[in-house]
């Protein structure tokens, strides 16, 4: 067996199929499907379940996994701790965080980050914060900026960045001229749900008292929808301020503060409690607060 093999076992397990599993490592379905019977052949049993349209562990490639996973694991331990020795950040820095925090918090610091250390390899993790929690302590990712709060014993989580939540209008809307407005005016107006997170949960929570007046015009499935819609004067919708600043900045949207709720999207650093940062980890941790402090005086 050798790593290769590992880790494409791995994905086909994660990805429920072959060809899924072979964009993800840069093999062909075929290729693919050899390392999965050389492994099949050295463990002289069946680790996936052909039989259906999607590709699921046997009972022995449970197992195996479990062990798959602590050897990759265990692998880029070593690496770190080879790139570790000589004091200076090196190999790959391992980070997760949702797409939104991808998109509008992090390009500064990685921007910064990679010109300050650019033999460093960065890996992104891209998905919702209870699962980049999972990540984080089983040793997959080394890094998480999660969007709090968030319970986990095994991490240890400090906030960092609190992103206050304000009310996005075109410039044509005639809440536009206001500085201030207060909820029961917003109910009036067709609204814009992002159809999932953080910020859906706190939307539900306010408007909860509106029900019947409530005019959801529009779920939409991402932040970059929301903020075009509400451009082309479609619906309003409230955001994190960070979000919209372009939008701001070029004239195509207006934030306007709530004058009955102060609401927050607050993003907190995790990593373990029972590991040391790697180097490179440090770095990037030092870097972020430095960010972090300075988007909070501008926010404020």
């Amino acid at each position: 067996m050798d790593f290769d093999q590992l880790i494409t076992f791995l994905e086909v397990a994660r990805q429920g199929s072959f060809s899924r599993a072979g964009e993800k490592v840069f093999r062909s379905q075929s290729a693919v499907s050899a390392q999965i019977r050389q492994l099949e052949q050295e463990y002289g049993d069946r680790l996936l379940d052909r039989s259906g349209k999607t590709v699921k562990l046997t009972p022995a490639g449970q197992i195996f996994y479990e062990y798959a996973e602590k050897l990759k694991n265990l692998r880029d331990e070593s690496l770190m701790a080879v790139a570790d020795h000589s004091g200076t950040p090196r190999g790959t820095l391992r980070v997760g965080a949702n797409e939104a925090t991808c998109l509008y918090v992090l390009p500064e610091v990685f921007g910064e980050y990679c010109r300050r250390y650019p033999p460093v390899q960065i890996s992104i993790y891209r998905n919702f914060s209870y699962k980049i929690v999972e990540k984080l302590e089983n040793g997959a990712v080394e890094i998480g900026i999660l969007t709090l709060p968030i319970q986990s014993p095994s991490l240890k989580i400090q906030p960092i960045f609190r992103d206050k939540l304000m009310l996005m209008v075109s410039p044509k809307n005639p809440l536009a001229k206001y500085k201030v407005v207060p909820v029961s005016e917003i109910v009036k107006q067709p609204l814009l749900f992002p159809k999932t997170g953080h910020t859906r949960r706190l939307l539900d929570k306010l408007f909860r008292p509106y029900g019947t007046e409530l005019q959801v015009r529009m779920e939409l499935p991402s932040i970059g929808m929301i903020k075009s819609f509400v451009a082309a004067d479609l619906g309003v919708s409230l955001i994190s301020q960070s979000f919209a600043r372009d939008e701001v900045d070029a004239g195509r949207v207006k934030l306007i503060d709530l004058e009955d709720a102060d609401l927050y999207r607050e993003l907190g650093l995790a990593y373990r409690r029972d590991r040391t940062l790697s180097v490179a980890s440090t770095a990037f941790v030092g870097l972020l607060r430095q960010f972090a402090t300075k988007m909070n005086k501008t926010d404020a």
